[in-house]
């Protein structure tokens, strides 16, 4: 399995507008605060507040780029990323763990569930929009390639 390499190129204001990015966690700040920076970027935002809010409106909304937090409750990040990267439609979607947890062992998890990154909360508008850069372009080629 080869594994893609995050391109260094930029999205364009345009193309930001494309994308649609799904935020997944309890904390009504965290959401609020992920849907502000993103919007500001021109991003469509889907929010969701736990595993099973998510996983109902991904196949609605079809998000070319999914933030989830680990701790949440029913079904957290780590189930949630789980499920997502077992569907074979939403496999290659890029998944961005949102933890206050900087641990190595959280951050192997991750990887073992098929994460994408892992951001450490708080974020910064920066941190948040350097993943939607870098995992954007990745995700719309993913697309192309599966039509």
């Amino acid at each position: 399995m080869s594994e893609q390499k995050p391109s260094q190129e930029k999205l364009t204001i345009e193309q930001l507008s494309s994308i649609k990015v799904m935020v997944i966690d309890d904390s009504n700040t965290i959401r609020r605060s992920a849907e502000i920076f993103l919007k500001a970027s021109g991003c469509k935002v889907i929010l969701a507040e736990d595993g099973f809010d998510a996983l109902a409106k991904i196949s609605n909304e079809h998000p070319d780029l999914i933030f989830v937090d680990i701790m949440m409750p029913r079904l957290d990040g780590y189930q949630t990323c789980s499920l997502i990267k077992r569907n074979a439609r939403y496999k290659s979607t890029p998944v961005i763990m949102l933890s206050s947890k900087d641990g190595l062992f959280d951050r192997a998890r991750g990887r073992m569930v098929g994460s994408d990154q892992y951001l450490t909360k708080p974020f910064t508008q920066e941190t948040l929009l350097n993943a939607v850069q870098t995992y954007g372009l990745i995700s719309k080629a993913n697309q192309q390639e599966a039509e």
